[in-house]
């Protein structure tokens, strides 16, 4: 089959390699898109240290069974089918409270440690538990699928956010991710979504997908903005979605008195924060991993087109063309959100 292997750090390589068979619990699914996510582009110049080379990343995708394992009775050959990028054990527990995503044993499609390795899905073919596998409506584009996995930790930060209805809501950061977390936010019934980022036609894009006002960092005092917009007394909650010193203290500073603060980026594996603003004003802060079961709902909210993925799609491109996209995307190319790929 062909595959795109990260071969060494910022080398993509189309190879041929044995095709994969299915364990007893596993499923083969044959490829039909599959998007490269920031951590992928991260991992590519192996900045993060979870994708040692040689490995085949990709982990967010959707394709058709082309086999079972002999012990998989809910699937049959041929179905649409998408899942989840964390392989969890079932048995830790983590798993027993179901928080899957916190798993003792947790492992992530098309990623390598020095702990583990796991092929990925920039390839024709990826086998896969079948616990962790949903079936996909006949309405929902492959390529819109591909998307699952980010919708599910936009929604994950969402649910862990406490939000009640008609809250005012600051999402800081308009990638793929903020994107999706400002419609998440509204389908949990925000009265008022605010988002900030540094690029005009990202913020754009954010009020063509429902945002109350949008403001650039670059131009205005932010926090200072958000209590003007909310009477003087800060959002109910911020959803930080970029993972910087900078960006998490906008995301602090944006909250009222008792607020939460989600933190869903993780750019910096360390930052500086000011602890006497959040210890004095009570200020929540909820670390959001992943997810954790939200693959239906989300395959539900997008079917019925409650949250829209079309206008996040850059470009669907052959696997062919994968390193040149990889490139670009590693290159911050202007305009460029996400690209999905297909074998």
């Amino acid at each position: 089959m062909k595959a795109l292997v990260l071969t060494e750090y910022k080398k993509l390589d189309l190879v041929d390699l044995a095709k994969p068979h299915p364990g007893e619990e596993e499923l083969l699914i044959r490829i039909q898109a599959c998007g490269i996510c920031g951590s992928d582009v991260h991992g590519y110049d192996g900045s993060t240290g979870r994708r040692l080379p040689p490995i085949v990343m990709g982990h967010e995708a959707a394709g058709i069974i082309e086999s079972v394992g002999s012990a998989v009775s809910n699937f049959c050959r041929g179905q649409r089918v998408t899942f989840d990028s964390t392989v969890f054990c079932g048995k830790c527990f983590f798993c027993h409270r179901g928080q899957v995503n916190l798993c003792d044993r947790r492992e992530v499609i098309g990623v390598s440690t020095p702990g583990f390795r796991r092929m990925g899905a920039f390839a024709e073919y990826v086998t896969v538990p079948a616990r962790i596998a949903y079936a996909l409506p006949d309405n929902l584009p492959f390529s819109h699928a591909a998307l699952i996995e980010a919708v599910s930790v936009a929604v994950h930060a969402v649910s862990l956010s406490g939000l009640e209805l008609d809250d005012t809501v600051v999402v800081v950061g308009a990638g793929m991710i903020g994107l999706l977390a400002l419609q998440a936010a509204r389908t949990a019934g925000a009265g008022k979504v605010y988002v900030i980022d540094l690029d005009d036609t990202r913020l754009e894009l954010a009020r063509g997908l429902g945002a109350t006002e949008i403001l650039n960092s670059r131009d205005c005092a932010v926090g200072d903005a958000i209590l003007d917009l909310t009477n003087g007394r800060g959002a109910d909650a911020a959803l930080e979605c970029v993972g910087t010193a900078a960006s998490v203290k906008i995301a602090v500073e944006s909250v009222r008195k008792g607020g939460t603060v989600t933190l869903v980026g993780n750019i910096s594996p360390t930052i500086e924060i000011g602890l006497q603003s959040i210890v004095t004003r009570q200020i929540r802060l909820q670390g959001s991993c992943a997810s954790s079961g939200e693959y239906p709902a989300c395959i539900s909210l997008m079917s019925r087109g409650a949250i829209r993925v079309d206008a996040l799609l850059s470009v669907v491109a052959p696997i062919e063309e994968g390193a040149a996209w990889f490139r670009r995307l590693y290159d911050r190319e202007p305009g460029l959100m996400k690209v999905v790929l297909q074998p």
